[in-house]
């Protein structure tokens, strides 16, 4: 039993798109997307440094077009589940037939800058909590008036809120907690602060026809598989402003009975979470194009 994921933001590194774009016919697609939603994909993929592509409005349509580039790389997967890490939702989105790639692409891009416009309003950032024991971590936040975005199971919680905020927890660590690493993204999402971008999101999603999904689709809201487009659609919306509940996730895999877990480019998050929390669970990050080999392989053992 085959399971594809997406990661989310703070994935991506500069010029993790170059070799990608190697690929017979991937530079065409890359344009086609890049003319349809107004970025220039190529450039952001290759030659631009860190700083710009931590911008929320550049990341999150690059991550999207990632994943549907390497995914179409594998040929025709028909995974037996699919899920997404925040963003990354979208791009399990269309692995699911809810979206197209052009829609899937259009809505990332309006999420995007919706998202990086309501960050800009305060100051606000992310950081993991590595260690410790979830309920007491949980606890600690609230009490510092952060919120709990990203429970990622396997150990790790990711705070969010203002930096006053994180800077505090940085001095006042839970208890259990061995480190608090910062994240490379640009702004507290999944909590109340992204609010005014789920109004934005809400309204270009009434311009999309979502189809229902053809595979499972496991939504970070709760960990339930959705069988309906319009509901998958309504889910991406809310969950903006909503935590990522990314254990629950993985619990949904072990029930479904997940044999393996292939996550698309830019891989490693996601299965560096598998590894710890689903033993036994086959895992495989697609990095660059080398990694498609032994991921075509892992694909024949585990398909269904």
């Amino acid at each position: 039993m085959l399971v594809l994921v997406a990661p989310g933001q703070g994935a991506q590194t500069p010029g993790f798109l170059t070799p990608w774009l190697e690929l017979p016919g991937a530079a065409d697609r890359v344009a086609a997307w890049s003319d349809a939603i107004g970025l220039d994909l190529a450039h952001y993929g290759t030659q631009a440094d860190a700083d710009a592509i931590r911008d929320t409005a550049v990341a999150q349509p690059l991550l999207v077009a990632a994943g549907l580039l390497s995914a179409a790389a594998l040929g025709d997967v028909r995974p037996d589940a699919v899920a997404g890490h925040s963003v990354g939702e979208i791009t399990a989105a269309a692995f699911a037939g809810v979206l197209d790639d052009t829609d899937a692409l259009s809505l990332v891009r309006t999420r995007g800058k919706a998202m990086a416009e309501a960050a800009a309003v305060t100051a606000t950032g992310m950081s993991a909590l590595l260690g410790g024991d979830p309920e007491v971590s949980v606890a600690h936040l609230e009490k510092l008036g952060l919120t709990p975005a990203n429970v990622n199971g396997a150990g790790q919680i990711v705070a969010a809120g203002t930096l006053e905020q994180l800077a505090a927890l940085n001095e006042d660590k839970p208890e259990g907690v061995r480190k608090v690493v910062p994240l490379k993204v640009a702004g507290a999402f999944h909590t109340h602060h992204m609010a005014p971008a789920v109004e934005t999101l809400a309204t270009a999603a009434k311009e999309l026809a979502p189809a229902d999904p053809t595979v499972p689709y496991v939504s970070n809201k709760d960990g339930r598989t959705v069988a309906t487009g319009a509901e998958v659609l309504d889910r991406l919306v809310g969950q903006v402003a909503n935590p990522v509940r990314w254990d629950l996730c993985m619990e949904t895999f072990k029930e479904l009975g997940v044999t393996a877990l292939i996550e698309v480019c830019p891989g490693g998050t996601l299965t560096g979470l598998a590894k710890r929390a689903l033993p036994g669970v086959k895992t495989l990050a697609l990095k660059t194009p080398d990694d498609l080999d032994a991921a075509r392989e892992v694909i024949a053992e585990h398909r269904a």
